[in-house]
């Protein structure tokens, strides 16, 4: 306690002899010896709490980075920075096996930003592009399939009109050829010959029923365009 500029000791006494100060009694020493014992008491307590750590040497091992070796020596990667600045070490992704580094201990805290640490967040980071590829390629089988499906329907039903059509064909020449001879490739009347009954310059001297199947669909599409439009020509006119 400081009373007009002196140092006093404050001590809880009961006897009567000491000066009071504010109910409390006081023991009164010089400055000199109090301040004394201050300083020495405060050497005291600053020998025994300061723990100073002294630089280490460390040799490489494989497989060591020096995230690992950071973990080592402070048990984070705090000292990541601190190694490669005090080793001169310009990539700190890349160290050698036998290569003897300083490892200062007092620095571990300094660090706020690991290099390996960004590393491992970008290649997190990548994933979603990974997925976002096999969702783009996922969504797209679907069109493939529907294409697919559609170029089948499309086929099908070209056969199945094809098939109508030459059933519809079959049918009209057919149709003509009963009404013509009976369906006789042998039946003649005048100049007319065979089983559509023809005309014989049609035909150039060649009966043969397959020269007659020939020459009458020839005929029957440069004129009526079908078979169908003969079989309406007939029966509108009764020949063709």
């Amino acid at each position: 306690m400081s009373i007009d500029g002196k140092v006093y000791l404050v001590v809880e006494m009961t006897d009567l002899n000491f000066k009071t100060f504010g109910g409390i009694y006081i023991m009164k020493f010089g400055k000199t010896l109090v301040l004394t014992a201050l300083l020495t008491a405060g050497a005291a307590f600053g020998l025994g709490t300061n723990d100073a750590h002294a630089a280490e040497n460390y040799i490489v091992k494989s497989g060591d980075t020096l995230s690992k070796i950071s973990i080592k020596f402070a048990g984070d990667n705090s000292l990541v920075n601190s190694i490669a600045k005090d080793n001169s070490i310009s990539n700190v992704n890349m160290i050698f096996e036998g290569e003897n580094l300083t490892i200062n201990t007092d620095a571990k805290g300094n660090t706020t930003v690991t290099p390996v640490q960004t590393t491992q967040a970008t290649t997190q980071q990548t994933a979603p592009v990974a997925t976002t590829s096999t969702a783009t390629t996922q969504e797209t089988t679907p069109t493939e399939q529907a294409t697919a499906t559609s170029t089948a329907a499309t086929t099908s039903t070209a056969t199945t009109t094809a098939a109508t059509t030459s059933t519809s064909t079959n049918a009209a020449k057919e149709w003509i050829a009963q009404k013509e001879s009976s369906g006789s490739y042998t039946a003649t009347n005048g100049q007319y010959i065979g089983r559509y009954q023809l005309s014989a310059s049609y035909l150039n001297g060649d009966y043969s029923e397959a020269n007659q199947e020939r020459v009458a669909d020839q005929y029957v599409t440069s004129r009526y365009g079908s078979w169908e439009g003969a079989q309406a020509f007939w029966q509108a006119n009764g020949w063709y």
